[in-house]
């Protein structure tokens, strides 16, 4: 094993590293590639459409991602199989796989499942003191042992760092933790000390930006190595749906992030403005807001956002809706947050109504019901909503002295209009922005609230609404773990009798989540609410005298409809069992099949000719490292980057010729071929005398349900089920001495040599395998001792027999490799070992299997079931447990549903 030293910089890797040196200045995490910020990829991935959710990927790095975060936090999501599924597509596309990736999820085995499939050194996001230190050392402890980097959170047990020395305080423990308890690499550790919103109308959000600026010049001068970073598209959640400001706002927040020290961030660098192109008025406005520099800030922002979005139009002021009726003079200064009228268009509506309930849930609500529409739908922003709000309140506050007093006229209809709604944030979220929103608008709408904070259990909710007689209880909740958080408060409220509206917010939540997971546990009225100021409608409907029942009823109807249809498509993809699928394995006809000995058994080391080498490159992955697309050599016709390609080429050729007379590299390979008897999908190796040696390689069985004559493949049926039959393993390097070289060129400031450098690299690794397997067949094993074919032919696969390799879709289970690497003692023969997360050293490596009959063929696993699990557990001598961790991204089964309350 690669044994992990401390160094003066952070160093990570696809299949090329990057270092973080000084001269790096800043590196862009490409932000696309999560579920939860890109709706396009999150529909894309739900809809099982992962080859376009790759292009959104390739889209990424086109655009200046040095990093990719890939994120699969969706409820309605089986997030470890599709974190899986994409890394490894993600691993078969150079042009992505050349940068190194953060497994991005809030639940721990996606983490580790996203572990086990990245090449390199990659970024775990995230762990934090949330929920103690035990959980957080054993975490850092099993990070280390794979060998990533790790995002670590500012919150701990109280909750989430919201001010300048709280993010210190927590940042300063966790980094003690790390260091001097799991003895982590300072270098490989980076803060997140939260980036929030600014301008949201707020008052405690304004010094969000300065605290964040503050925060990481202390962390980048008293936590010595330690790097920081942070989601930079939170600053201008504010200005959503408006994209010159927030691109603005991103490239200024970057700017002076960057002067205090900030060394990464979540951006999308597509869509990254130059901080000296914004213009001069909307950089002035943005940095008044992110500086605090006036009282006025953020007003002048949003009202000089409006002229941006609208290509510089400034906006007429118009006082012709002074002459509307009072309903609509009050909507209009709702939905404009204009405060200077309200209190005699409320008086107004006081006299024509009588009472002041009846101005409060008509006009008034009427008004904010339009607010809800327009934030729901992008057409206005949070601010704006805070300001109706504030104009709604100061309605209130002017009605409240004319509400009927105890024994007057009126006093029920007065004292039913204050409902309690009890807010909370569910026990282990921290995220309350939108909680405080939804506080906000319903306050503001005459209703009590009763916030509870951050990070509550579900007993405490209970009680709390029991004690305060709440009439509607409202869950928050931004990370995936509160999902199942939100089901078991639901359940526990059932099992306690309680009929209280429950409602259900958060940016993780979803109506099909909520309608699959909530509503089945809850007799009472469960409702999702889309957006903050949708609370409004949502509350009234559902606990207004006239309208509660047909309301629950309603929704009731509704989720159970989209419960049974998402039931139904869920039945679609059912699988075979383990036995049905063993009994439908490949047909073969093994008594015309004479397994082949092959010429040599045993290992075989090699130095390989780098001339002859170049001779079997695919050079097609090669243009598209380069961002060139059109396979070779065709390219060279391409009318577009045809000219370019040439260049290219002959660059690239250049420099191999000068790599192979200055020997820059050097590469070896090592062959095992062996005897080897089938015990079930067991593979046993057998030594020359044809007695059990202790390798074992253990390979898994398709379970997807088949059409009928396609069989349940598994790699185990290529070889004969009875007889003794052949098998071999391979490892090939052309990486040798390579960081010598690749140090030069960075010492000079040469990208463009040592990209060159490193591309070739790799195309000389897959040539290496190609040529070595080419050996096999026609000497090393001798089955196709006649094979004469030319590249163009081997890159086409024309040949009989196959190479799958660990971690790739026929065999994708990556510790496999431990047993290939000691079989072929790979380390001692050829200078390759493995890191902990089963990533090959020197990267430009290539290793695995050789199948010689001719019916093999390349496949794709798919999906396994909890059968299988078992028995691949059972076989591998582990617990059911440490297997489904290995073989968790290829889990078809899902936790059972709870029974729907009848």
């Amino acid at each position: 094993m690669v044994n992990i030293k401390k160094d003066s910089h952070l160093k990570l890797s696809g299949l090329e590293p990057l270092v973080f040196t000084p001269e790096l200045n800043f590196v862009n995490i490409g932000e696309r590639t999560n579920v939860t910020g890109s709706k396009k990829f999150a529909r894309l991935i739900l809809n099982g459409q992962f080859d376009e959710a790759l292009e959104v990927a390739l889209d990424q790095v086109r655009g200046g991602a040095q990093v990719l975060d890939v994120c699969m936090d969706e409820g309605m999501l089986d997030g470890e199989a599709a974190m899986v599924q994409f890394l490894n597509l993600i691993a078969s596309e150079p042009e992505i796989s050349k940068i190194p990736i953060v497994v991005d999820s809030s639940k721990w085995n996606i983490i580790v499942a996203g572990l086990k499939c990245i090449q390199g050194k990659g970024i775990v996001n995230s762990i934090s003191l949330k929920n103690g230190e035990e959980e957080f050392i054993h975490q850092a402890k099993t990070i280390k042992k794979f060998g990533a980097a790790v995002v670590v959170m500012a919150f701990d047990e109280i909750g989430q760092a919201d001010s300048y020395q709280r993010r210190i305080d927590i940042c300063k423990r966790s980094y003690d933790i790390l260091t001097k308890v799991v003895k982590f690499n300072p270098q490989d550790i980076i803060f997140d000390p939260n980036i929030f919103p600014v301008a949201t109308g707020m008052e405690e959000h304004r010094t969000n930006a300065i605290d964040f600026f503050k925060a990481t010049k202390w962390i980048k001068e008293n936590l010595p190595g330690a790097k920081v970073s942070g989601g930079v598209s939170n600053v201008s959640f504010s200005f959503r749906g408006n994209n010159p400001v927030r691109e603005a706002m991103h490239a200024a927040f970057l700017y002076h992030a960057i002067q205090h020290g900030m060394d990464m961030g979540i951006v999308n660098p597509t869509m990254l403005e130059i901080y000296d192109d914004i213009p001069k008025d909307l950089l002035e406005h943005v940095e008044d807001v992110l500086w605090d520099r006036r009282e006025d800030a953020t007003e002048r922002l949003l009202s000089f956002a409006e002229t941006v979005k609208s290509s510089g139009k400034k906006e007429v002021v118009n006082e012709a809706w002074r002459s509307e009726p009072v309903s609509k003079r009050i909507e209009h200064s709702l939905v404009k947050g204009i405060i200077d009228h309200i209190v005699d268009d409320a008086e107004e509506a006081r006299q024509e109504l009588k009472y002041p309930l009846k101005v409060i849930e008509g006009p008034l609500m009427d008004g904010m019901n339009v607010v809800g529409d327009l934030f729901g739908s992008g057409k206005m922003f949070l601010p704006q909503v805070v300001k109706s709000a504030r104009v709604m309140k100061k309605a209130v506050a002017y009605l409240e002295p004319f509400m009927p007093k105890a024994g007057e006229e009126g006093y029920e209809e007065g004292k039913s209009s204050i409902k309690k709604v009890l807010l909370a944030t569910v026990k282990g979220d921290v995220h309350d922005i939108g909680k405080n929103i939804v506080g906000v608008v319903l306050a503001c709408n005459s209703y009590q609230i009763i916030d509870l904070g951050v990070m509550v259990d579900a007993q405490k909710i209970i009680d709390e609404a029991i004690k305060n007689d709440v009439d509607i209880i409202g869950l928050s909740g931004l990370i995936t773990p509160s999902l199942d958080e939100m089901v078991n408060v639901a359940s526990e409220m059932e099992r306690q009798g309680m009929t209280t509206p429950l409602l259900i917010g958060g940016a993780t939540t979803s109506k099909i989540h909520t309608a699959v997971k909530i509503d089945p546990v809850y007799s009472g009225t469960v409702v999702h609410v889309l957006d903050a100021s949708k609370s409004v409608p949502v509350a009234g409907e559902s606990i207004s005298d006239e309208t509660a029942e047909s309301f629950h009823n309603k929704m009731k109807a509704n989720y159970k409809e989209l419960r049974e249809a998402h039931e139904a498509k869920q039945q679609n993809k059912k699988m075979a069992t383990y036995e049905d699928a063993k009994a439908n394995a490949t047909v073969i006809d093994w008594e015309n099949y004479k397994p082949v000995k092959p010429t040599k058994l045993g290992e075989t080391v090699l130095d390989l000719d780098l001339k002859t080498l170049r001779n079997y490159i695919d050079w097609t992955p090669f243009f598209s490292t380069w961002m060139l697309s059109g396979k070779f050599p065709k390219i060279f016709e391409d009318k577009v980057v045809g000219k370019e390609a040439k260049k290219l080429y002959d660059e690239a050729n250049a420099m191999l010729d000068k790599a192979i007379e200055e020997k820059w590299l050097a590469a070896k390979a090592v062959v095992g071929l062996y005897p080897v008897r089938r015990m079930g999908d067991d593979l046993i190796v057998l030594d020359e005398n044809f007695n059990e040696t202790s390798f074992e390689f253990h390979f898994l069985r398709q379970q997807g349900k088949k059409g009928k004559g396609v069989p349940n493949r598994s790699l185990i049926d290529f070889l004969h089920p009875d007889q003794v039959d052949y098998f071999g393993g391979f490892a090939v390097t052309a990486g040798l001495n390579m960081e010598e070289k690749v140090a030069e060129f960075k010492a000079n400031g040469d990208d463009y040599n040592e990209i060159m450098f490193k591309a070739l690299g790799d195309r000389l690794a897959e040539a290496a395998a190609e040529y070595m397997h080419e050996v096999v067949r026609k000497d090393l094993w001798g089955y196709a001792d006649k094979e004469n074919f030319e590249n163009e032919d081997l890159i086409k696969e024309a040949y009989s027999g196959i190479r799958p390799a660990p971690g790739y879709p026929a065999c994708p289970e990556h510790s496999e490799k431990i047993t290939l690497f000691n079989l072929l003692r790979a380390e001692d023969n050829i200078g390759v070992n493995l890191t902990e997360s089963f990533a090959m050293v020197p990267t430009s490596s290539v290793s695995g299997f050789y199948f010689a009959n001719p019916e093999s063929k390349y496949f794709g696993l798919g999906k396994i079931g909890e059968d299988q699990v078992a028995s691949y557990a059972k076989r591998k001598g582990v617990s059911k447990e440490q297997a489904e961790k290995w073989l968790s991204p290829n889990l078809a089964y899902q936790p059972k549903l709870k029974p729907v309350v009848k």
